[in-house]
């Protein structure tokens, strides 16, 4: 069975592999970068405000 493609809210990039959290998609190779990412990394804060759209919406 094949699985349909989701946008990821990490990468933009349509998959269709990656974790579900909510109603939102994390691709697998995102997933797997921010697991490995060190709080002292530079891509760390733009994990985190990719991350902050499963709790936030952006129009309310």
């Amino acid at each position: 069975m094949d699985r349909p493609l989701q946008r990821c809210i990490v990468c933009g990039e349509e998959r269709t592999v990656g974790i579900a959290i909510w109603d939102q998609f994390i691709c697998h190779p995102c997933e797997q970068e921010m697991v490995k990412t060190d709080v002292q990394d530079e891509k760390y804060p733009f994990f985190i405000k990719q991350m902050r759209r499963i709790w936030l919406k952006e129009n309310a």
